[in-house]
């Protein structure tokens, strides 16, 4: 048994295109369909009425794509967003937290840290032992400094409670996976780093094939949506995903349809 339909991929900004990458990896042979939700980014910093309200806006447009799961590829959105979509929404619904976090749990030897912005930190939704807020690493990322001098420094600071305590480090943001080798340099190579782009496909691959709906597609087909379109997003969104995406970045009014689930 094969399902063709393609699988959908959500996120309040651009960030989730590093959570598509691990997908395609894992998954080469599925259709992805990614809705980036540019024009009311970032998620962070708003009401969890609110993100729970945006969610299902992203969600319900991914549904009448037809997709056959949806991945919440953003942190805050898992934390803030993520039961009620798993309850309400129709199809299987993967957030980024749930695997990240059950993995670390397996392989970590000692304490686990997780990193990430204030609205996934402040959400409590890790559980680990150690939590730090990192809100100017997004900026610096989008920004292109991440070879600055004065990132380096904030990584510094930022990593310095985390130093010597703990044996695993959960990237609980999808824009850190881009300068992954400068956290791993300065929290030290005994501490193992979780991206959960990684944990969460390697559970939708798992699922799918569970489940056995997997695709056989020989299209290779992705779709890029968001809800306003810059050429700085578009350099953005193309450092994340690693390929020339601006043929295929659409821009669509969201908030404007009246989708229902």
């Amino acid at each position: 048994m094969l399902d063709n339909r393609p699988i959908g991929v959500f996120d309040s900004g651009l960030g989730g295109l590093t959570v598509v990458k691990e997908l395609i990896k894992v998954l080469p042979n599925e259709d992805i369909i990614y809705l980036g939700d540019t024009a009311r980014v970032p998620y962070g910093t708003r009401s969890k009425e609110t993100v729970i309200k945006f969610s299902f806006d992203d969600a319900n447009f991914l549904v009448n794509k037809k997709v056959k799961c949806i991945v919440v590829a953003c942190n805050t959105a898992s934390a803030m967003a993520g039961d009620d979509l798993k309850k309400k929404i129709k199809i299987p619904v993967f957030d980024v937290i749930t695997p990240a976090l059950r993995g670390a749990k397996k392989i970590s030897k000692l304490k686990i840290g997780v990193i990430g912005t204030r609205g996934t930190i402040g959400s409590g939704a890790y559980k680990a032992d150690y939590s730090v807020a990192c809100p100017l690493l997004v900026p610096f990322i989008e920004e292109g400094y991440i070879d600055s001098e004065a990132l380096k420094i904030i990584i510094r600071d930022y990593l310095k409670p985390l130093k010597n305590k703990i044996s695993t480090l959960i990237l609980g943001c999808t824009h850190y996976p881009i300068i992954e080798s400068l956290i791993q340099k300065e929290i030290g190579n005994n501490v193992l780093l979780i991206n959960p782009g990684k944990s969460v496909s390697v559970e939708v691959l798992n699922f799918l094939t569970k489940k056995k709906m997997l695709s056989n597609s020989k299209n290779h087909k992705k779709e890029f949506y968001v809800t306003d379109l810059t050429d700085r997003f578009t350099k953005v969104a193309e450092m994340f995903l690693g390929e020339n995406i601006k043929p295929s970045l659409k821009k669509i009014n969201l908030w404007r349809k009246n989708l229902k689930y």
